[in-house]
């Protein structure tokens, strides 16, 4: 039985694989920098995206998302006061998104149209981290209400990020977060990863945060223009 488990989901994640890479090869053609979202609920994932959608829309980027939910919308109405195309991917208890999944909520996008699509996943530090959505980028989010060393017990999630967030800075002192252990806990997991500290209720490293997301677009389309034709 276990044998036959391991084959299914090996299968599984291959297909998977297949899918994010033609996902990926359209991103590339189209220009734009897909940002995959990943924390544990109640991480401030919603509260950080949304402002900074609203914030990259005002310095004249055009942004997106798409945001992974096991039930209701809710999510996706509080993304959309940012003005930006914003659709919801019920999951139906589904704990993490796949790259199909990704695909069918394209439909009907143009994706040239856009400068940064934002994933925002499934709360969830387990499951997505073995789903390739055809991202650019993963960034992983640690909230200063979790404990310090949420690195330590899931290091498969943290291992893969490219970049970790660490989210409500504002009331660290409140729960007593010790920022010295979060930050070391981190760098053993993910050595050099870039780390942002934020808040999205006070604005404390939103400006740091977003400088970082119109480097790496700058970045991302200067490697596209560089690809042989």
């Amino acid at each position: 039985m276990t044998a036959r488990f391991v084959e299914v989901h090996r299968n599984i994640l291959s297909k998977n694989d297949q899918m994010a890479a033609a996902l990926r090869g359209r991103f590339q053609t189209a220009g734009v920098l897909v940002v995959n979202l990943l924390s544990s609920p109640g991480s401030g994932k919603t509260a950080l995206l949304e402002i900074t959608l609203t914030r990259l829309a005002a310095a004249g980027y055009r942004g997106a998302a798409l945001v992974g939910d096991l039930a209701t919308d809710n999510d996706a109405q509080r993304l959309a006061r940012s003005g930006a195309p914003v659709r919801q991917i019920v999951t139906a208890g589904v704990c993490h998104l796949e790259a199909d999944m990704i695909e069918r909520h394209l439909d009907g996008w143009d994706l040239n149209a856009l400068d940064f699509l934002f994933i925002e996943n499934v709360g969830n530090l387990v499951c997505p981290s073995n789903y390739d959505l055809g991202e650019a980028m993963r960034v992983v989010l640690l909230s200063v209400t979790e404990g310090e060393d949420k690195p330590l017990k899931y290091p498969p999630l943290f291992s893969t990020a490219n970049v970790a967030v660490i989210t409500k800075i504002d009331i660290a002192p409140a729960v007593e977060f010790d920022r010295a252990l979060a930050l070391a806990n981190l760098a053993a997991v993910c050595p050099a990863i870039p780390i942002f500290e934020t808040s999205a209720r006070t604005g404390q490293g939103l400006d740091t945060w977003l400088g970082f997301l119109q480097e790496q677009r700058a970045a991302f389309v200067a490697g596209i223009k560089a690809l042989p034709a």
